[in-house]
């Protein structure tokens, strides 16, 4: 088969997909838009198919939507507005909205598809049994831990929060109160006396979707400030105030953030419908990392990881530790080849050259062989978690970044959370040492230069300044773990990664021979019976030939791939 016919074989199978899963109803809807934008784990074609679902959900019939807006509303439509359009002017997977005239206001009315709580309950109740299947069969070979279950609970409360217009309507409003000194958002106004759990009444604020770049470029605003805008909304949402907007948008529909031409350029949001909620301590534990790794200090990253539940302490800490220190460092030779590819940058836009499969793996031998024994200890121990609030989160940065590339070319995430995050890190900032940084930032904001020489002793003397204050606290850390020592919770390991790679090959190559001799000897077994017209018998000995004939194979392709990381980490693949 050619890679063409691949293609056109994922293509057909893509629209299989799409259409059956329109067919399945919302729930599935929902979570194909989820899907659509995971360009990560689905091929291209089946990314194209799925972000159709995000604006081309079939509307229910008009006059169910009336219907219900009159049983609601307690009146008939033609009663309570002034005009009201009877086509939708757009269909999602929840719901259908109607476009109409209240008081001489133009509104918008958004009408919840009927019995959806009904689906909701037998769809998502399977969905828990796929759920509780892939916690057991996941085999978490990268070294995290997924909660299946709990990343499922959590959609499905939100999703359960979703099909309640009154609690969309309230978090619209608290949405807006967090925005209300920031005139680059816009929420459109709730009309709470013409809303109900099933429909929602708000202020018509008209827009063009953030990727539609020849329509913004005719509005004539600034791209590359949207996505600065964009980014910087989310840090908002998620570090100041930990609640952020958690519907899924994809870089090819991103129907819930649309743009006007108020402020020079205007961010609207739609459809508060999922919201998230990060708790103070992983809100805290979020300023910690960033301040860790602006301080370049694997202790830090991994307390804060600790405190917001991503590590557990317990295993091997110092193979997670030099691992930090490993990406931390990487990170910091990255931003500066990023900072001397601008510096040398030219205003014709150009592009990576694209690395060759061989120059691929040549890297990736390179940083496995750098870090490839404390990957594997990681990989045993399974220090890490994977909270099930962080599903969305990493979803919608995932996606923003995405929607910046589309806006501007040379956008970059990292550059723009840089001032907010320093901004951030400045008030976490305490004590002497920030005292002595400000001073050197005013002396050179006052045009006086240091010498070099001036300056390292300048900042090895406000390091010795700072550490003056902080020995009370490690000597009194000191004294704790000696005190855990003395009464046996803290114990000393020493590990020979070398020997626990030997043992496991070995261990390994044991299973894989038993399972070959049980094999040959049920071969033999049912061959003498089925000689001697024994035949029941002689059908179960073979069948059970089989299965430990696969057991054989798995083993000896558990043998190759342990060879496989053993030549990774030499450096002799």
């Amino acid at each position: 088969m050619t890679e063409e016919k691949r293609v056109i074989r994922r293509k057909v199978l893509a629209k299989w997909l799409k259409e059956s899963i329109l067919r399945l109803g919302p729930t599935f809807i929902k979570i194909g838009q989820q899907f659509s934008t995971r360009v990560d784990i689905l091929p291209q074609e089946y990314v194209d198919q799925l972000s159709e679902l995000q604006d081309q959900v079939p509307p229910f019939p008009s006059e169910t939507a009336v219907s219900i807006i009159e049983e609601e509303l307690g009146a008939s439509v033609n009663k309570i507005f002034d005009r009201f359009d009877f086509e939708p002017i757009a269909a999602a997977s929840l719901g259908q909205v109607h476009r109409a005239c209240l008081n001489g206001k133009e509104v918008v009315i958004k009408v919840q598809r009927p019995g959806l709580k009904e689906l909701f309950d037998i769809d998502l109740k399977n969905l828990r049994v796929i759920a509780e299947y892939l916690q057991k069969v996941d085999p978490k070979s990268d070294g995290a831990k997924r909660d299946w279950v709990a990343i499922y609970d959590e959609c499905a409360s939100v999703l359960y929060q979703e099909i309640d217009y009154t609690k969309e309507a309230f978090n619209a409003e608290k949405f807006s109160e967090n925005f209300k000194n920031m005139d680059y958002v816009k929420v459109p106004e709730i009309l709470w006396e013409y809303t109900t759990p099933q429909v929602l009444t708000m202020e018509y604020v008209p827009g063009i979707k953030i990727n539609r770049i020849k329509q913004l470029d005719k509005l004539g605003v600034d791209r590359k400030r949207l996505g600065r805008y964009a980014v910087e909304s989310y840090l908002e949402q998620i570090l100041s105030h930990g609640f952020f907007h958690a519907d899924p948008i994809s870089l090819q529909h991103p129907g819930n953030i649309a743009v006007d031409d108020v402020n020079g350029g205007r961010l609207i949001f739609y459809d508060f419908g999922m919201m998230g909620s990060i708790s103070p301590n992983i809100r805290e534990g979020l300023l910690e990392a960033f301040y860790g790794v602006y301080e370049k200090d694997p202790d830090k990253v991994l307390q804060s990881m600790i405190q917001m539940g991503v590590l557990v302490p317990t295993g091997d800490m110092t193979a997670v530790r030099r691992t930090a220190q490993f990406f931390l460092d990487s990170f910091e030779e990255r931003l500066a080849a990023q900072r001397k590819e601008r510096e040398m940058a030219t205003e014709e836009l150009g592009f990576k050259k694209q690395l060759t499969k061989e120059e691929k793996f040549e890297k990736k031998k390179q940083r496995l062989a750098a870090i490839g024994e404390d990957l594997l200890s990681i990989a045993a121990d399974q220090p890490f978690r994977f909270p099930a609030t962080f599903t969305f989160v990493v979803r919608a940065f995932s996606v923003l970044d995405g929607i910046g590339k589309g806006l501007d070319p040379r956008f970059d995430i990292t550059e723009i959370a840089k001032p907010y995050a320093m901004e951030l890190l400045r008030f976490n900032e305490a004590g002497v040492e920030v005292i002595v940084k400000a001073n050197l930032r005013v002396l050179s904001a006052l045009g006086f230069i240091l010498p070099q020489d001036a300056r390292k002793r300048w900042e090895r003397q406000s390091r010795a300044f700072y550490n003056l204050f902080r020995q009370p606290d490690r000597v009194e850390k000191l004294a704790q773990i000696i005190e855990r020592l003395e009464q046996g919770d803290l114990k000393l390991r020493v590990r020979t990664l070398e020997s626990e790679r030997a043992f496991q090959r070995v261990a390994a190559a044991q299973k894989t021979i038993g399972y070959g001799v049980a094999a040959g000897s049920l071969v033999n077994l049912a061959t003498v019976l089925y000689l001697n017209s024994i035949r029941l018998p002689a059908t179960i000995a073979y069948s059970l030939c089989a299965f430990f004939g696969l057991q054989v194979l798995v083993g000896l392709l558990k043998v190759k791939k342990l060879d496989q990381q053993e030549r990774l980490i030499t450096g002799t693949a």
